[in-house]
Parts: C-alpha cells; sequence; structure tokens
C-alpha cells in the first residue's frame, strides 16, 4: 500500500488541476500518496474542430494506458467520455460537480445581451455555438480551440482579435480565473453540455481494492444527476461533440429529493431548437433520461441530428414532461 498510486492525466493546466485535485482528495482520504503521471491524447496533438476529431478524442489514450497497466487511475473530464463504457473498465467516483453553466468573457466587462451586433464570440463547441445562434442576437459566432489560457489571450491579451468567448465555469473554476467572467450564462439562455463540470475517476474494473478505495470520493447526487444527462445524449446516440444539451438538478421534493432534468437539440445555425424536461427520482435517473429523449426524437430531434432540413428560421418549441 506504501506504492503512490499512478493518476494519468492529459498534460493541459486544467487537466493538471482537476487531476491534482483528484489526487489531493484521495490522499486525503485515504493516506494512499499519489502520483501524475501525462498521457498525450489524439485530441492534444491536433488542432482540428472537435465535432471533426469523433468522439472519445480526449480519452482513448488514457484508457490505453489503464488497460496496459502502465497507469492505475484516470481522470476525466466526464462530458468527454462516450457514452458507451469501456470494455474492462470502471467510472468508480464521481467528485462533487463544479458549477455546470457556461461563462462568458467579455472585453469591457460586458454581458451577453451588452454585445452590440456583428460582435465576434468564439467558442469551441458546436453546442455553444447552436445556441449563440439561436438567441437572435446577431453576433458573429467562431469556433475556436486550443486550452484556456489560449482562449482568454484572445479576448483579453496584448493581440485579442475578439469581443468574447463563452467557456466552462467549471474550468475556469479549477485555475482560479473566476475573476475574468463576465457573466455566468443563465441555462435558459444557454443550457449546458451532459456532464460539464463533472469529472468521472476510472479505473479497472478488475482491481476491487482499487475499486473500494475509489468510492470514497464518489458524490451520490452528482453521479445521479450525470447518469440522467448521459442517459439522454446515449438515447439520442448523440456524441458529445453533438448540439444536445443537458442539464440535471437535485432537488428535496414532497417525497424526498427529485430530478429535474431539462434538455434541448438545436440546429447548428440555431433555426430550431427544441427544448423538453421531465421530473422523476434519483434512483430513475437513467429512466428520466431515456425517457426524456424519447420526447424529444417524437418531436424531431432525430432530423436536426442528422443536419437535414428546418422549420424556418427562429423556429422554437418547447414542452414539459413530468
Amino acid at each position: 500500500m506504501s506504492t503512490p498510486l499512478r493518476l494519468g492525466t492529459r498534460g493541459s493546466a486544467l487537466a493538471m488541476a482537476q487531476s491534482g485535485h483528484v489526487a489531493e482528495a484521495i490522499t486525503a482520504a485515504t493516506g494512499r500518496a499519489v502520483e501524475l503521471v501525462e498521457v498525450v491524447t489524439a485530441g492534444d496533438r491536433s488542432s482540428a474542430p472537435v465535432q471533426r476529431l469523433g468522439v472519445g478524442v480526449f480519452v482513448s489514450a488514457l484508457r490505453d494506458a489503464l488497460t496496459a497497466g502502465t497507469i492505475d487511475l484516470a481522470v476525466h473530464s466526464y462530458k468527454d467520455l462516450p457514452t458507451a463504457g469501456a470494455s474492462g473498465l470502471h467510472v468508480a467516483a464521481v467528485p462533487p460537480r463544479q458549477d455546470p453553466r457556461d461563462a462568458l468573457v467579455a472585453t469591457g466587462g460586458r454581458t451577453l445581451a451588452e454585445l452590440p451586433p456583428g460582435a465576434v464570440v468564439g467558442t469551441g463547441a458546436l453546442r455553444r455555438i447552436a445556441q449563440l445562434h439561436a438567441l437572435g442576437l446577431h453576433l458573429e459566432v467562431t469556433p475556436i480551440r486550443g486550452n484556456v489560457d489560449s482562449r482568454l489571450a484572445r479576448v483579453l491579451g496584448p493581440d485579442a482579435d475578439l469581443d468574447a468567448v463563452v467557456v466552462a465555469r467549471a474550468g475556469l473554476a479549477r485555475l482560479g480565473r473566476t475573476d475574468v467572467i463576465t457573466e455566468t450564462l443563465d441555462p435558459m439562455l444557454m443550457l449546458p453540455a451532459p456532464a460539464q463540470g463533472a469529472l468521472a475517476v476510472e479505473c479497472r474494473a478488475d482491481d476491487s481494492d482499487l475499486v473500494e478505495l475509489l468510492a470514497v470520493l464518489d458524490h451520490a447526487p452528482s453521479r445521479a444527476a450525470v447518469v440522467a444527462e448521459r442517459a439522454l445524449l446515449a438515447t439520442l446516440e448523440a456524441g458529445c461533440s453533438a448540439p444536445v444539451a443537458a442539464y440535471a438538478e437535485l432537488a428535496e421534493g414532497e417525497n424526498g429529493d427529485e430530478i429535474y432534468l431539462r434538455g434541448a437539440v438545436i440546429s447548428p445555425d440555431g433555426s430550431r431548437d427544441i427544448r423538453l424536461s421531465r421530473t422523476g427520482t434519483p434512483a430513475d435517473a437513467a429512466e428520466i433520461g431515456k425517457a426524456l429523449a424519447a420526447e424529444l426524437l417524437e418531436l424531431g430531434a432525430d432530423s436536426i441530428l442528422g443536419h437535414e432540413g428546418s422549420t424556418g428560421p427562429g423556429t422554437q418549441q418547447f414542452g414539459s414532461t413530468e
């Protein structure tokens, strides 16, 4: 037990920070030493848009290292994980989730509503691009890649070329950079990605001692929310870079805790925007996600995800199922 656990992580500042937090939590809870092992993924080597690189581009190398036994566990941004499980691997813990909302960083301290028509906003996610278009603010939205610091530099640096960027608030929080946020975006305006702000701590399924040790980090409310959101994503058969948004919140209901799940599928140009919600118990998290996805599909989500025709500019479809 004196041998340090080898925790595999991507080498970006954000990945190292979140892996460092997990390592510290493991040591604090169990007394076990942890060392970080940097693993370079295909996503780190490419500058292409994420949606072109494919599902799992940031996790496959980490999972290969786990399977090969060169690391003992890995920490992933949960939203990067494919919805299909990996053979022989197990998500042993979902630590307490950071705030999953998106954040705006804009010049002049401006909010989204204060950006003038034609302002150039950068973001790397098709989901965010689609929702920005759906708002009808006449912004110029441009896809960007790069780590958090390079994205912020395009707004705040000496060579800034953008009026604003939209990034995950959780990443800024983990890096201690929430001071640059000019607006935390209300989910009614910008619904987060499934599992945004959550981490997945993964190890080999047959390493029963480590599975048991890591279980101490698991936060049941965070896991239930993520299960609901990812069940929706899986049922839609959409990848982590698709224009699909989901946000599950846990709250106290009349008969105990309840999950309130909101889901949306948005066409890339923002011309179609289908939103629904559903409630249920944490024990039924997966079924809530599946049922909400089925409702979205009934309203035409499959045609949006298949990049087929739209019903015209500005069309929105809203609904709610209890």
